[in-house]
């Protein structure tokens, strides 16, 4: 594996070379976020009080992949990344202090189709997943996503060619029927 602390550019191209069918990336629309709810219902338990606060594992987690994000090198990337992961905590606390079913049935539901739906992703993409060759691509996906939103909005462009430039663009099932 590669390290962790390369710059965003080389970590989104090494993440978009495996991502490049639009219906893969429109699977991880939906397939990343439930992972990403689902870590953080499993991690909000067990609770612990630490300086009048009540914390959870999830909030050890936020802050280390906060920094994580906000140093790679596309702040603003970053930092929306960041408040994704964020918002998802702040929805994932209340489900995890339920009942203890409550919490599992989420946490590992969630987990579960969130990764059934990106395995269909990858089916269209005819790829294996990028977190099999470097698991830093299971922190890299949300910033991946941040960062195709923002080129959907027309915004980081100086980025998007940079990836581009390395992996190519992306393109749909008629282009990947016709280099098939």
């Amino acid at each position: 594996m590669a390290s962790a602390f390369r710059p965003a550019l080389d970590l989104l191209a090494m993440y978009a070379a495996y991502h490049r069918d639009r219906r893969n990336i429109a699977t991880h629309f939906v397939g990343i976020p439930m992972i990403v709810l689902a870590v953080c219902i499993l991690l909000a338990r067990p609770g612990f009080e630490l300086a009048g606060l009540t914390l959870a594992p999830i909030h050890l987690l936020l802050l280390l992949s906060t920094l994580w994000y906000l140093t790679r090198g596309e702040f603003l990337i970053g930092l929306v990344t960041s408040l994704v992961n964020m918002l998802l905590t702040w929805v994932a606390l209340p489900l995890a202090a339920g009942s203890t079913a409550l919490w599992l049935g989420w946490g590992i539901g969630l987990f579960v189709l969130g990764w059934i739906i990106q395995f269909v992703g990858h089916k269209y993409e005819g790829r294996k997943p990028a977190f099999v060759d470097d698991l830093v691509g299971l922190l890299v996906g949300p910033m991946f996503l941040i960062a195709e939103l923002f080129f959907l909005l027309g915004l980081a462009k100086p980025l998007q060619q940079a990836i581009e430039a390395r992996v190519g663009p992306t393109h749909g099932a008629r282009a990947a029927a016709q280099t098939a």
